[in-house]
């Protein structure tokens, strides 16, 4: 009873005082402990919602989306200077890098996921969620039309309007089919929760179908022939999971057709993991064959139907079908039609994502941004403003530069065009006056002074080094959390602005432009074997990146609560094996 007495108080102290913290004592895979606190704030809902609706100077934000551009955004938004309201069709945040761990049992999908009721309780200010899907933006109007995903019919009352100051786009993307024909009907996709649960369902369909006594050899063949079409970071992992799944696990419960299972990665170019370092791609493409994962380089697929799959190719030009039990489609991302719609309203057309500024503002409209999967950062070239340029550094009007009017202005044009650094970098030069020498050794002159065709002449090949950022959780995560800083501090850099030259017009930008600072990438390969590549072309492949792993996508997760529900899964994976009962 004594016991019973110090629990009882203890939880009623924590109860009574919800700002004491929770001391929590996570021990990591990699063998170490780590011992975080985690406070704990008090929210009143009711009343912060009565205090919003009462408080008509607050500019209304409206995001759409709860991935991890959205998210990214509302945690780190300063909700007390907004009136915060959240359309998403899903009522929470999914950890999506674990995708293909839920495909196999690794992970179990509640543990990837966190309400967003639960990520915005925990900040002071005023939220509100509709647990509904945008059907259309109304630019001029600063409205959008909502429709509740929420079924049965609701008296006639799904669809709703709701009014915005400022409205953030992370609506993310969908698959991409390039309309092939059967896709859809026939394929599974791996971009959302849902999507991995169901092909932890097929999988184990598959070898129970397989199991049944009155199938013949080939078609127990049939169906434990497992199919992947894409050799990017997605389609990679889940076949290193499904071989893991398969050779740890399944062929202990299903001896009988254990040496019947194959798995077969289809990609059209010529190397898995083409955005990797080369290193990275030869050693993927060599476990593979080790493990005995059938890779298929150059070979499109034309079409799939319900008894096999086509493909074309690309040396030969010849098309084989090939009968498989269950294919997953991982070959990129398309545009939402409700995006494709708002790209036309606004005139982007011909684009495949919504063009923003380095602001992340979508070009045209002066209050709608756009982060994450859905838009691209439309950087303008330095050619472009090249005369801009010259007249704001050309403060006498002379018609010629000196190296110190150059300078005055360099870390500027960095900053406004980041391609030029990155060009020095390429140079392996310091600053604009390496550059400049260089560029006069080349012509055999020797003046310190540019005029207007001399400086296009150094700065021809700056364009060169421009990048599309490429559609991860870790740009979008950084879109979120800088357009956040950027709403924190909107009134005062209205006041003060911190952003570089306006070459086109007077004054200063308000704020920095977005800036991605890549951090490196893993592409877990299986066999408790992840290959991480570095931002400095550094390379590590083997047992200890798959440590470091674990222990960086445990520290990402959303909350503590999902921390420990994936540690413990892997801890559980560990000593009883993965779950296989398809659930």
């Amino acid at each position: 009873m004594r016991g019973f007495s110090f629990y009882e108080r203890t939880s009623r102290a924590f109860h009574d005082y919800p700002s004491l913290s929770k001391l929590i004592v996570l021990f990591t895979v990699s063998g170490g402990s780590l011992v975080a606190y985690s406070e704990s704030k008090s929210y009143n809902g009711a009343n912060s919602a009565l205090s919003s609706h009462m408080d008509s100077k607050k500019k209304r934000v409206v995001v759409l989306g709860t991935g991890w551009a959205g998210t990214s955004f509302l945690k780190n938004l300063d909700s007390s200077l907004y009136d915060v309201h959240v359309v998403s069709p899903r009522n929470y945040f999914a950890f999506t890098p674990l995708l293909p761990s839920v495909t196999c049992g690794k992970v179990e999908a509640r543990s990837i996921i966190e309400p967003i009721r639960n990520i915005v309780s925990k900040k002071n200010g005023d939220f509100r969620f509709w647990e509904a899907e945008c059907t259309k933006v109304d630019a001029e109007n600063k409205k959008i039309h909502c429709r509740s995903v929420l079924q049965p019919n609701l008296d006639g009352k799904e669809e709703f309007i709701i009014d915005y100051d400022y409205l953030v786009i992370a609506m993310g993307a969908r698959s991409n089919t390039f309309n092939t024909p059967g896709v859809v009907e026939h394929c599974h996709f791996l971009k959302e929760v849902e999507d991995a649960q169901s092909i932890r369902r097929s999988v184990i369909d598959c070898f129970e179908r397989a199991s049944l006594p009155n199938l013949s050899e080939e078609e127990r063949k049939k169906n434990l022939h497992f199919v992947i079409v894409g050799g990017g970071p997605t389609g990679v992992e889940f076949a290193a999971e499904l071989h893991d799944f398969v050779r740890e696990d399944l062929v202990k419960l299903y001896p009988d057709v254990k040496d019947l299972v194959k798995i077969t990665l289809l990609e059209a170019g010529d190397h898995i993991l083409s955005m990797f370092d080369k290193r990275i791609t030869a050693f993927a493409e060599e476990k593979f064959q080790r493990d005995g994962i059938n890779v298929k380089t150059g070979s499109m697929v034309v079409k799939v139907s319900d008894t096999g799959i086509s493909t074309k190719e690309r040396s030969t030009g010849s098309v084989s079908s090939i009968p498989y039990g269950m294919v997953v489609w991982s070959t990129g991302i398309g545009t939402r039609p409700i995006v494709m719609d708002f790209m036309k309203q606004i005139g982007q057309t011909n684009r495949r994502a919504l063009a923003t500024d380095e602001w992340l503002r979508v070009e045209g409209c002066n209050n709608i941004y756009a982060l994450g999967d859905c838009a691209t950062i439309n950087q303008r070239k330095v050619m472009e403003d090249i005369s801009v340029i010259f007249d704001k550094a050309d403060k006498n009007q002379s018609g010629t530069l000196t190296v110190d009017a150059v300078n005055d202005v360099f870390d500027d044009i960095c900053i406004r065009y980041p391609q030029v650094e990155l060009y020095l970098k390429h140079k392996k030069m310091r600053n604009i006056v390496e550059l400049l020498k260089d560029s006069n050794k080349d012509d055999g002159k020797k003046s310190t002074e540019l005029d207007i065709e001399q400086l296009k002449s150094v700065l021809s090949e700056v364009d060169s080094q421009m990048k599309i950022l490429p559609a991860t959780a870790q740009v979008a995560a950084q879109q979120g959390a800088y357009l956040a800083r950027c709403f924190n501090r909107m009134e005062e850099c209205e006041k003060n602005p911190e952003g570089p030259l306006r070459f086109r017009g007077s004054g200063r930008h308000r704020f920095l432009p977005f800036q991605y600072k890549h951090l490196g990438q893993f592409a877990p390969l299986g066999g408790e074997q992840t290959a991480l590549q570095l931002p400095w072309d550094s390379v590590s492949i083997g047992y200890s990146s798959q440590w470091l792993w674990y222990s960086v996508y445990a520290s990402k997760q959303v909350s503590w609560r999902t921390r420990v529900l994936v540690v413990s899964d892997w801890t559980r994976r560990l000593v009883f094996g993965r779950d296989s009962s398809g659930i």
